[in-house]
């Protein structure tokens, strides 16, 4: 069944410049740029913001997090290309808005969030929208969620030191993952793709800012490594 299409026509024009602003950015693929007019961003940010859910920018959602800027989502979806039959993993599900994107397109979401009560608001969302196919958890993202591996696709939000090998043992063959690595300042975008067996690395993006990863495969709270 198709998710409840919830229209505010306040935000209508808004969103359409997003949409031309994405466009600009290199996104010229019909079915992505059609994800950001059918979800409306404004739902999954906290009131207070949402006179900025349309803006090419991250957004604060509480509790030092960010939804991620909408351009980066797009190509995040262009590089991993999700298809109806792919089993997503999502690490870091924030506001809820790139889980609803990535449900529109794969066959099922399971995303990890480390802070309880952006999850459960997440989930406030995602339901009163009636999106079916995904599932959440409260847990430690740089682990995953290996109960439902392996995973055509794994998104990863937030930035860690390394490619966590959690992560990389529930890539399926096939699959690819998006992270940010690199120091907790600045981050390369990383494509990681499991072929013939073989885990292949790809800078696509230098010069990235990204929340750190916390987790036992990422960075503790202090700031180091945490392996």
């Amino acid at each position: 069944m198709e998710p409840e299409a919830v229209e505010d026509y306040r935000f209508v024009g808004a969103r359409r410049r997003l949409i031309e602003l994405i466009r600009a950015q290199g996104i010229e693929d019909l079915e992505i740029l059609q994800l950001f007019d059918r979800v409306p961003r404004h739902l999954f940010v906290p009131e207070g913001v949402a006179h900025r859910a349309y803006e090419d920018s991250a957004v604060p959602i509480g509790f030092g997090q960010t939804a991620s800027q909408p351009s980066l989502q797009a190509y995040y979806i262009k590089l991993l290309q999700p298809s109806p039959d792919d089993r997503i993993l999502e690490i870091g599900t924030g506001s809820g808005y790139l889980t609803a994107l990535l449900a529109l397109m794969g066959d099922r979401v399971y995303s990890v969030e480390r802070i309880r009560e952006l999850s459960v608001r997440a989930r406030r969302t995602l339901d009163r929208m009636g999106y079916k196919n995904v599932a959440l958890m409260v847990g430690d993202g740089s682990i995953g969620w290996r109960r439902f591996a392996p995973y055509q696709i794994i998104t990863v939000a937030a930035a860690s030191p390394q490619v966590p090998s959690a992560l990389v043992d529930q890539l399926d063959e096939g699959g690819r993952m998006l992270i940010p690595v690199g120091r907790r300042q600045v981050q390369d975008l990383l494509l990681v793709r499991r072929v013939n067996g073989r885990i292949e690395e790809q800078s696509v993006r230098d010069g990235c800012t990204f929340v750190p990863l916390l987790g036992r495969y990422g960075w503790n709270e202090g700031g180091e490594t945490a392996t």
